[in-house]
């Protein structure tokens, strides 16, 4: 029973080993035909290339075969990550919305660099740091706007009743967007919650802001999850905890 028993176990170590090593080479083979292949395209394909833009494509093509849920984020992307994930940036701190060819501000937030500054709801963006803002969208104007904390932008505005642009020199500073924004009484007896996102700590917000209404003697409450665009599934489960069984 012995040998047979060592005789399975070293059969199959070896079947592991071959399965092991014919990945590896699989894998090497592959990455070899795929560098042999690009470098082919940019040597000699009948117009230039933009490496960049031809991995990335690859990439996102190699993911989509997986499911919808595998992406790459590059760099460039990582500062919207980190938002959708920790409700955390570098930037200004303000809200931003198109109306015809330019992005205005919609609202400053309390206490953060735009407000400080002396930005108001209703400013139109003309430039930021001197690159002309018309026609551009809100995620382009927003991207110029972001940056690491410590840096400074310099945001050319209009403002109703002033006759000349002003510049306006901001300090970025990292900023964090509540999930629960706000919380009250509509009633004496129901309370409301507006939601606004899924990033850390939107379990511990909303439970907060549970225990707070309750003490006002809440006997239902309005959960408002309106324009949330999502985010982490744990906070998700976080927050379903508040109100059911674990």
């Amino acid at each position: 029973m012995k040998k047979r028993l060592l005789i399975v176990a070293v059969v199959v170590g070896s079947i592991l080993t071959t399965s092991f090593v014919s990945n590896e080479f699989k894998i090497s083979k592959s990455l070899d035909i795929f560098i042999s292949l690009f470098k082919e395209l940019n040597y000699n394909y009948v117009d230039d290339i933009d490496p960049e833009k031809l991995i990335n494509s690859g990439i996102d093509a190699m993911l989509k075969t997986l499911d919808p849920y595998t992406t790459y984020i590059p760099e460039s992307k990582l500062e919207d990550f980190r938002f959708q994930t920790t409700g955390q940036y570098g930037g200004i701190g303000a809200i931003i919305r198109r109306i015809d060819d330019y992005v205005y501000i919609a609202e400053p937030y309390e206490g953060c660099p735009a407000a400080k500054a002396g930005l108001r709801a209703g400013d139109k963006i003309l430039a930021v740091d001197g690159v002309e803002a018309k026609g551009k969208d809100v995620s382009s104007v927003s991207e110029q706007l972001k940056g690491t904390p410590g840096t400074s932008v310099e945001v050319t505005i209009d403002r109703m009743g002033v006759e000349q642009p002003l510049k306006i020199k901001i300090t970025r500073e990292k900023i964090t967007i509540p999930n629960v924004p706000y919380y009250g009484m509509l009633t004496d007896s129901v309370g409301y919650i507006r939601l606004s996102n899924f990033t850390t700590n939107a379990g511990l917000e909303v439970r907060q802001a549970v225990t707070a209404l309750k003490a006002k003697k809440a006997k239902a409450l309005i959960l408002d999850l309106r324009d949330n665009p999502g985010g982490l599934l744990s906070e998700a489960v976080e927050v379903v905890n508040c109100f059911i069984p674990k």
